[in-house]
């Protein structure tokens, strides 16, 4: 149990800037692990997204309500994946080779490419998110965040980590068997609550249209540099968690 319970603190605390302590529970055995709580992580924060909207929208409009939950989901995670979207898109958006691809995501500066895909993905976030009945929208956060993030593990479980140092080297020499079931049935579960509180239709159309995101955005990457990074895990996050979104929208 504890050693659960520190696998689950350090993927807190690498997925979130909630300040939780990691003394006593850092190795490199359990870092390479975390990615099992990674859906995890994304219902608490879908979850904290859902309550703060809550509590918006008993004071504002709707779409102001929606501003102000997905704001907050960026402050819970410190806009881990924005800044991966950004990267990604500056470096197999602008990048000519993989080598220069890899280098651009590599320069902590944000170019024309990756400014344009964080402000249009949270423009879009937000207006699709404010095209759902409002009773929806908690559960629509907790079932794209927790998905979204297992459609980040899907990449570690099939792909190739191509840096040699980065922050996804970590977890790059693939999961195990526990890991995969323990992120996979957490996503499953999850969806199920959501399929008795929304309807079977909504969510299969979520799912449906955050795997043609995921393998979309995969396929562009993995052309052009042959596999994944730590910044390219991010975007796919984000663009997976929009499909969800809009996919929802499209039935509800």
């Amino acid at each position: 149990m504890k050693q659960e319970y520190s696998i689950f603190i350090l993927s807190l605390q690498f997925l979130t800037r909630i300040p939780v302590r990691s003394d006593g529970h850092y190795t490199a055995l359990r870092m390479a692990e975390i990615p099992r709580y990674f859906p995890l992580v994304g219902a608490l924060i879908g979850a904290a997204g859902g309550a703060v909207f809550l509590v918006a929208h008993e004071l504002l409009s709707l779409g102001s309500a929606v501003l102000v939950c997905v704001a907050a989901t960026v402050a819970l995670t410190g806009a881990f994946h924005e800044d991966g979207l950004a990267d990604t898109f500056d470096g197999v958006g602008g990048g000519t080779s993989k080598s220069r691809a890899l280098e651009i995501m590599r320069d902590s500066r944000v170019g024309t490419y990756g400014t344009l895909a964080v402000v249009v993905a949270l423009l879009l976030k937000i207006a699709v998110l404010t095209e759902l009945p409002a009773r929806y929208i908690p559960t629509a956060l907790i079932l794209g965040h927790t998905v979204s993030r297992l459609s980040s593990v899907l990449v570690l479980i099939q792909g190739r980590y191509v840096r040699d140092e980065g922050a996804g080297k970590p977890v790059a020499q693939g999961l195990s068997v526990k890991s995969t079931w323990v992120a996979v049935i957490t996503a499953v579960l999850v969806t199920l609550l959501t399929w008795l509180l929304v309807g079977g239709v909504p969510i299969i159309a979520a799912i449906g249209a955050m795997l043609v995101a995921h393998v979309l955005l995969r396929l562009w990457i993995e052309q052009k540099i042959g596999g994944y990074t730590g910044d390219t895990l991010g975007s796919i996050q984000q663009v997976s968690e929009l499909g969800c979104y809009a996919g929802l929208a499209a039935c509800l």
